[in-house]
């Protein structure tokens, strides 16, 4: 794209007034610069996603969930914004605290960890959670939960969530303060990218030690995945931060395209709120637009969004801008479809192109 000219809007300049909406501050972001530009485009973006029915993939990385954003997640959820989740075990399992009434306390990044650690307190920055009365008392929960569970099968994320928040839907005190179970009540898949890294896991392990076998079916996840992104007339990735939940929802085009010969070319839509660098080389700060090399993306040209900013400042304004401004969407219930999305997949023939055994021969490589 050409933008070697002289042909673009007017800076205003910015007139705030006290009687301004959501939608009046998005505008003014978006006739700014720098990364207040990139913030107002991108909750248009956002809003342009749902208006054209897009399957709407929030990612997660990190931990949002402590400090309260798993309610936001809720909202967007109940209105049809977000169709499916992936995230860290973190954010699943600080944001079961919520929905069982455990406390989760503002505290403070200036502290002294030693004397923390003797009054058994664990600290998320400037967050305080108790070690006994919220930590312990959430592992009793989860190993509860999963005692009995996923003996006679292999499961996925999905599945081992989905069963998480109908456990927690009918036997916490506050089932209405967990997005987990709002993602059960409106069948939104929510996958945890790495759950072996995280609390969620941790807690299995007392089961495995009772020689009780958990068989994560990873390859069966990662298709299903791919599967939701097959099946969607448009595709899009709301990314608060990177890490493996960005990669994990991005990694749809390439095994589309490059394993499965799809031809499918990847999202349409994405927006990534980041403060990593792309000059680094890692996975979370890369950019989107190098993400078309991959497959992961349509058009390198249009519709990729990045704000460099932190998710926990960014991310409200972006929901609050849609909450405003779009009426809420019938809900697509993608778990519920999961398996005829699978077999969609299973049954269309791979297709390997006649170059694919011509460059094996030119290289010597003889995998009979």
């Amino acid at each position: 794209m050409n933008h070697h000219n002289f042909h673009g809007n007017d800076i205003p300049h910015i007139n705030l007034k006290p009687d301004m909406t959501i939608e009046d501050l998005i505008d003014v972001y978006s006739s700014t610069g720098f990364n207040g530009r990139q913030l107002g485009d991108a909750a248009k973006l956002y809003a342009k996603m749902i208006e054209n029915d897009s399957t709407i993939c929030l990612t997660m990385a990190g931990a949002m969930t402590p400090v309260g954003f798993g309610g936001i997640v809720k909202t967007l959820i109940e209105n049809g914004f977000v169709d499916w989740i992936v995230t860290t075990g973190a954010n699943v399992y600080h944001e079961d605290h919520f929905a069982w009434g455990l406390p989760v306390k503002q505290g403070h990044f200036d502290v002294d960890d030693n004397i923390l650690y003797e009054k058994e307190i664990v600290r998320i920055r400037d967050v305080f959670v108790k070690y006994y009365e919220t930590l312990e008392i959430e592992d009793q929960v989860i190993q509860q939960m999963f005692k009995e569970k996923f003996d006679d099968k292999p499961f996925t994320t999905a599945e081992f969530c989905n069963m998480m928040g109908n456990i927690t839907k009918t036997k916490a005190k506050f089932p209405e303060k967990s997005f987990v179970t709002t993602a059960y009540e409106y069948d939104v898949p929510l996958y945890v990218s790495t759950i072996k890294d995280s609390s969620l896991a941790l807690n299995l392990a007392v089961h495995r030690l009772k020689n009780k076998q958990f068989n994560l079916d990873f390859v069966r996840e990662i298709l299903e995945q791919a599967a939701i992104v097959y099946n969607s007339q448009k595709s899009g990735i709301l990314e608060l931060g990177g890490g493996v939940p960005k990669n994990t929802a991005q990694q749809t085009g390439p095994l589309l395209d490059q394993i499965l010969r799809k031809d499918h070319g990847g999202q349409d839509y994405i927006i990534q709120i980041t403060d990593a660098r792309p000059d680094t080389g890692g996975l979370s700060g890369a950019t989107l637009q190098e993400g078309k090399s991959w497959g992961k993306v349509q058009d390198s040209h249009n519709d990729l969004i990045t704000v460099y900013a932190d998710a926990t400042i960014a991310f409200p304004i972006l929901a609050l801008y849609v909450l405003s401004n779009q009426k809420p969407r019938k809900h697509k219930r993608l778990y519920k479809k999961l398996d005829e999305y699978y077999k969609s997949l299973q049954n269309d023939a791979i297709k390997i192109p006649d170059k694919f055994a011509k460059i094996l021969k030119e290289n010597k490589i003889n995998l009979d």
